[in-house]
């Protein structure tokens, strides 16, 4: 029996390309293809595919997001994130949010297809050297704070951050004050920027 396949990626020649080399592999079927999240989880939900193999940074909803509502509802489909994202913080905030694989798009096809095999048996496949890192910086952020951070870094001002998160404009000054102070930046700018630098937004 072959293992069952989805691809969700928005970029189109490497969404090609991707099911192309699955293709190659006799134990491999791609049973369909997305090019953002929104759809990526439409179709598990329709196919339930026994492995996602999903981007993260993707039109509408984000891999991370995909995966968290995946394992939200229960789905049997099991998540591998392959990104171009090398950084702890976000490799974190995939094993948080239930993906059993991260890997790197510049790792070899033959690695991707021993990877799905791995977590189709119940493994996990993550990059060694991220699965190192990932343990030397704690993400300090609430999920409130990303999110202001997430639109501070947007260029939003203030009031557009507040009434955009039904805040008062005090609230996300206080969110971005202790944010702010967690990162050890200078300002609100160089906070978003640590923060996305460290895979934290």
């Amino acid at each position: 029996m072959s293992i069952t396949v989805l691809i969700a990626e928005d970029q189109r020649m490497v969404l090609g390309a991707l099911g192309t080399l699955l293709g190659l592999e006799p134990d491999i079927d791609v049973v369909g293809s997305a090019a953002d999240g929104d759809d990526a989880l439409r179709l598990t939900r329709a196919l339930q595919p026994e492995i996602l193999l999903t981007d993260i940074e993707m039109p509408g909803r984000t891999g991370l997001d995909v995966a968290r509502e995946v394992r939200r509802e229960g789905l049997p489909t099991r998540v591998v994130i392959l990104t171009t994202f090398a950084r702890a913080g976000y490799l974190r905030r995939a094993l948080d949010a239930g993906a059993r694989g991260y890997l790197l798009k510049d790792a070899p096809s033959a690695t991707l297809a021993q990877a799905i095999r791995t977590v189709h048996a119940g493994g996990r496949a993550i990059d060694p050297e991220l699965a190192a890192d990932a343990w030397s910086y704690s993400d300090p952020l609430t999920d409130r704070e990303r999110e202001v951070l997430r639109l501070t870094g947007d260029g939003l001002a203030n009031v557009e951050i507040a009434r955009r998160l039904h805040l008062s404009e005090g609230t996300v000054r206080n969110y971005i004050s202790e944010a702010t102070h967690k990162l050890g930046a200078d300002n609100r700018i160089a906070a978003a920027r640590r923060a996305r630098d460290r895979g934290w937004l």
